[in-house]
């Protein structure tokens, strides 16, 4: 099972405020462990909000909204994508995890679609066309 797990923003992240070398190195140590078990697939860290922009879309209209955005807590600043047997396994790996921030911080796991989860909407050759896109993109 495939999951991204969303390290949640909090003020010194969307201040940019750099992490110490001490957490970098856990981290690194962290991520190592998790290259390790096989599990880690992709991680990285986000450039705070205010260098980000949204695209809202409203039928044809598309309005692009300048950062930084509101909610701070709602906003992620970096993440992985794991895959693991089920979400407990997730859960174990995230409370080894380095606090990824200064202060109190939040860790959001969240399981991916898979093409079985779509049931007969996904006829046998719309399956054939992802599993081909995905192979494409795999090596990326």
């Amino acid at each position: 099972m495939r999951v991204m797990v969303m390290v949640k923003a909090t003020e010194d992240s969307e201040a940019g405020v750099m992490p110490t070398a001490e957490l970098f190195e856990a981290m690194g140590r962290f991520n190592d462990e998790l290259i390790k078990a096989g599990v880690l697939l992709t991680a990285d860290g986000l450039k705070p909000s205010s260098q980000g922009k949204r695209v809202a879309f409203d039928g044809p209209s598309r309005t692009v909204i300048d950062g930084p955005f509101a909610e701070t807590r709602e906003l992620v600043a970096g993440f992985w994508l794991w895959e693991v047997k089920d979400m407990d396994e997730a859960v174990e790996w995230v409370k080894h995890c380095p606090n990824p921030m200064f202060g109190p911080s939040e860790i959001e796991i969240r399981r991916f679609y898979e093409m079985a989860d779509f049931g007969d909407v996904v006829t046998p050759e719309i399956a054939e066309r992802e599993r081909q896109r995905r192979e494409r993109t795999s090596g990326q």
